[in-house]
């Protein structure tokens, strides 16, 4: 029996162009995915939007007009918050009312024994919601550079102290100085000049029966000029030594929450 010759099989050179063709056909549906996904559907990505910000329950922004001519809120967070008005019930009027009187009363008694040296502009007293303010000038007080007291002096805040003994108001004693350098010592700077002063009057107030616990000596320096340091006359207002006859009333003062507009 004849054997069967096996027939040779034909080695195919063109097997490449398949492989090659898939590779194309995976290269282009890449490039179509890239594309597609680089494309952001606006209306989808609203409502993507709108569902996530309903499931935390806060009202949607995609939706909402903008308003023209209005702030953002950047530049509302920028601005300083409104004062508003401080509502008095009928007691606190009438206690304010009483203490302006009382205030008024203890100013007229300030000026009957300063009544020389107010007439002579060394002295001025003033009101204000604050209280009542005794502005003296420093020459009348102390010798330029110095912080202890003139005898004359003495005697006039000893006069003074008597009447503030009489009350209970807290006392402020404020002193301040131009802008002349002073480098001593016993006095470095104004800041050091200024405190001393202050703190001698308050010596006086003590030593004329006014509570200790009710007064405070404070040294501003030469950094609150009520006039301009310019001229001499300017320079000698501003060496000045202010006792300040605190109000009991003082306006109330309210925190602005946030969001208020």
């Amino acid at each position: 029996m004849a054997r069967k010759h096996k027939q040779e099989e034909h080695e195919n050179h063109e097997r490449w162009l398949v492989s090659y063709a898939d590779f194309i056909t995976l290269l282009f549906a890449f490039f179509v995915v890239m594309y597609s996904i680089s494309q952001v559907n606006e209306g989808k990505y609203r409502v993507l939007s709108d569902s996530l910000v309903n499931a935390f329950k806060t009202q949607s922004r995609a939706d909402m007009p903008v308003p023209t001519g209005t702030q953002s809120g950047a530049a509302k967070r920028n601005q300083p918050s409104q004062v508003l008005p401080i509502k008095r019930t009928p007691v606190q009027d009438q206690k304010r009312k009483q203490q302006e009187a009382k205030m008024k009363s203890i100013a007229k008694d300030i000026l009957k024994v300063l009544e020389p040296l107010v007439k002579g502009g060394k002295v001025r007293v003033t009101q204000s919601s604050r209280g009542v303010a005794i502005e003296i000038n420093a020459s009348l007080l102390f010798e330029s550079g110095m912080a202890l007291l003139e005898p004359d002096s003495t005697n006039a805040l000893t006069a003074v102290g008597h009447v503030l003994a009489g009350v209970n108001n807290n006392i402020q004693v404020e002193g301040y100085s131009d802008n002349s350098p002073i480098s001593t010592p016993q006095y470095p700077s104004n800041w050091e000049l200024s405190s001393a002063r202050s703190s001698s009057v308050v010596r006086v107030f003590t030593a004329s029966g006014v509570s200790p616990e009710r007064l405070v000596a404070i040294g501003y320096g030469e950094n609150k000029p009520v006039d301009t340091n310019d001229t001499a006359e300017g320079r000698s207002r501003n060496r000045r030594v202010t006792v300040m006859i605190l109000s009991d009333v003082q306006e109330g003062v309210t925190e602005i929450p946030l969001g208020t507009q």
